[in-house]
């Protein structure tokens, strides 16, 4: 058996940045149909939202810290992806590691113990697209037309109550437009100085349905360090997709589909060593299709009827480490009550079954490769009008999972409403991250003698956090928000040496805290002009408990800024000419190093004709710096200059 004692430091060494490398595979609805581009601040504090209790509320009122990033910002900003279109969120850390791979989190615990972050729930259009390999996001596996994007919302803080476990530090639900919405045809270029984007749409109606189809094929060019090394990370991808929705009396139908295939090159190191057997990185192959249909019904006394069901099916290829084959079948049912009394009501249950086949190899070994798993819950929250100005939401979750068992997701949330401009509001909960085959099934290498040997005995992560928000409009064409929390951690991941010292498990022996505050606003300086600002700031603890010998453990606090800021301006000249500035600043990052950073992006955006806008975009103009990673290897990301044009019928 491999000796592990100190004087080897080397294989453990390895052994923890295999771990990292595969999880660094990673970083790679309005009803009404709202045009948000001419809101005023008194407007957009009026908006819908349906992600903190999956029913509409005004943003004023929703007791929970959430930033809409709206249509209108993705136009004005430019945003070429889905992770670019989330740096406008002031609630997120967005950190790119590679052309196609990123680190975004909210609140930290921006990649903890065997795993990059992966406390995060993402959902397009109600699909949630997290991977139940590692509970993170594979980023070049998800793409939209951001044309079609009706709005994003963005929720920092736990969402356990309504969405289930892994949704512990924030919730994004990423919303496109109704087929009703997208008539006519779109056809979209965007050429950059990494690379360009193609797109087109077309809708169209048929009866009494709307719908549309999509194209969209991306090429990104590779990227070099900043002492001009290559890195390897050219991508290509191809997506296509379509939407009808139709309606029918007190029923509303949707049915939508996505199909894509990408070949993403695959960065340095470039070469891992297993058993003496030196093995060369290939390009990964990535593709995936997927099918979500959702019906709603109004009924009769004032509730609401919904049942959403969806098929995903994805594949990941990256040589030669693994190869997986995924296939989720999700059905969800809610129930809306109508308002009784002081009360209204709304539960709902929710089941997911995945069938997962893993190829393993030298490097890593998923055992059993092959494996089934079940995630059913019930939900139901309940919101109370205890006066015409106060009202409490009490909530709970039960969700079982194959590997832990039954868990409960409890929330309170009291709501205050100071008067018509001003809101109050507090929040207790309790969410999980449940284990995934990564925490539970790896070992490394894909023989024995194992040096990892999977974590049989790891639990679920736990955050209990105490949140204390106001919202409001101090001033005429201000609007505020500000959040306070503080999370207590148990449980998370840690790497344990066996008292053998000849192996490594993954372990839970590690707890921890943060506290932080976020905070940002707008300004309406004028019919033309428009200024935003957003702030964060994050304290970290991590703290070993009693057994655990994982000594890097606590540095994990190292992945997230201390404070992040971002200022943007814009500014319409008249109704065909408009300028986007957004200055960013984040902190240092300790683990790995990295120093902080400023970046200026610019857009200026003529509309040429009716149906043609021209937009020129530039992004990091007042030089390069790099977000995230190792300093021999990570991404230097340069100035940046782009067209952009935008033909539509």
């Amino acid at each position: 058996m491999t000796n592990l004692s100190p004087s080897r430091p080397r294989r453990r060494v390895s052994v923890l940045l295999f771990a990292a490398a595969l999880a660094s595979q990673a970083h790679a609805a309005n009803p009404q149909g709202v045009d948000f581009a001419d809101l005023s601040i008194e407007e957009l504090a009026n908006i819908q939202v349906t992600s903190v209790s999956k029913k509409p509320e005004r943003l004023l009122d929703a007791p929970a810290s959430v930033f809409v990033i709206t249509a209108d910002d993705i136009r004005r900003a430019g945003s070429r992806s889905i992770p670019d279109a989330l740096r406008l969120a002031p609630n997120l850390h967005v950190g790119q590691v590679s052309s196609y791979g990123y680190s975004i989190s909210a609140r930290g615990l921006n990649g903890t113990g065997n795993s990059a972050p992966n406390k995060l729930l993402v959902m397009i259009d109600g699909r949630s697209v997290y991977a139940p390999l590692f509970s993170g996001v594979f980023w070049d596996m998800q793409d939209v037309v951001l044309d079609d994007v009706e709005r994003i919302e963005v929720i920092s803080g736990p969402g356990g109550t309504m969405w289930g476990v892994n949704a512990v530090n924030g919730v994004i639900n990423i919303t496109t437009r109704s087929a009703h919405a997208t008539q006519g045809s779109l056809a979209v270029l965007h050429n950059a100085s990494d690379g360009g984007d193609l797109a087109f749409r077309q809708g169209g109606r048929a009866g009494e349905a709307s719908w549309r189809v999509y194209g969209k094929a991306l090429t990104r060019a590779h990227g070099e360090t900043a002492a001009g090394g290559r890195i390897n990370d050219a991508w290509n991808q191809v997506q296509v997709g379509f939407r009808a929705d139709w309606e029918r009396g007190s029923d509303v139908f949707s049915l939508n589909g996505n199909a894509h295939r990408g070949e993403p090159e695959q960065p340095e190191p470039g070469a891992i060593s297993v058993s003496g057997m030196a093995l060369r990185l290939a390009d990964i192959d990535t593709q995936g299709a997927n099918l979500t249909g959702r019906w709603e019904r109004a009924l009769a006394d004032g509730g609401r009827l919904a049942v959403q069901a969806y098929l995903d099916h994805t594949r990941r290829d990256v040589p030669p480490t693994f190869s997986e084959s995924l296939n989720i079948a999700d059905v969800q049912f809610q129930h809306s009550l109508p308002r009784w009394g002081a009360h209204s009501l709304v539960w709902g249950a929710n089941y997911r079954h995945s069938w997962d086949n893993v190829t393993n190899s030298e490097v890593i070994a998923f055992l059993p490769a092959r494996e089934e798993q079940t995630w059913a819950s019930l939900f139901a929250q309940d919101e109370i009008a205890l006066r015409p100005d106060l009202s409490l939401t009490l909530g709970a979750r039960v969700e079982r999972n194959d590997y832990t068992g039954n868990e409960l997701l409890p929330t309170a949330r009291l709501s205050w409403r100071l008067n018509p401009q001003h809101a109050l509001w507090t929040a207790l909960s309790r969410t999980v991250r449940a284990p995934t085959r990564l925490d539970v099934d790896a070992y490394v290498p894909g023989r024995p003698p194992y040096l990892l040997r999977g974590g049989p005995r790891v639990r679920s992560e736990v955050a209990k956090v105490f949140e204390l928000g106001y919202r409001g409009q101090p001033l005429a064409g201000l609007s505020y928000s500000a959040t306070l929390f503080h999370n207590e951690y148990d449980h998370l991941r840690t790497q344990e040496i066996d008292p053998t010292r000849t192996f490594i498990t993954f372990g839970s022996l590690m707890e921890g805290d943060a506290t932080g505050i976020e905070m940002w606003g707008s300004y309406q300086l004028s019919d033309d002009w428009r200024m935003s600002a957003g702030y964060t700031a994050l304290h970290e603890r991590l703290r070993l408990k009693s057994g655990s010998n994982d000594i890097a453990g606590p540095r994990n606090a190292g992945k997230d800024p201390s404070h992040t800021l971002q200022l943007r301006s814009n500014y319409s000249f008249d109704d065909k000419r408009d300028l986007e500035l957004a200055l960013r600043k984040v902190a240092a990052l300790e683990n790995p190093s990295v120093p902080g950073y400023w970046a200026l992006d610019a857009r200026f955006g003529w509309r040429l004709q009716p149906n043609l806008a021209l937009s020129v975009i530039g992004r990091n103009l007042n030089g390069g710096h790099a977000e995230y990673g190792p300093i021999a290897s990570r991404l230097e990301l340069g100035r940046e200059v782009g067209v952009k044009l935008v033909w539509q019928n």
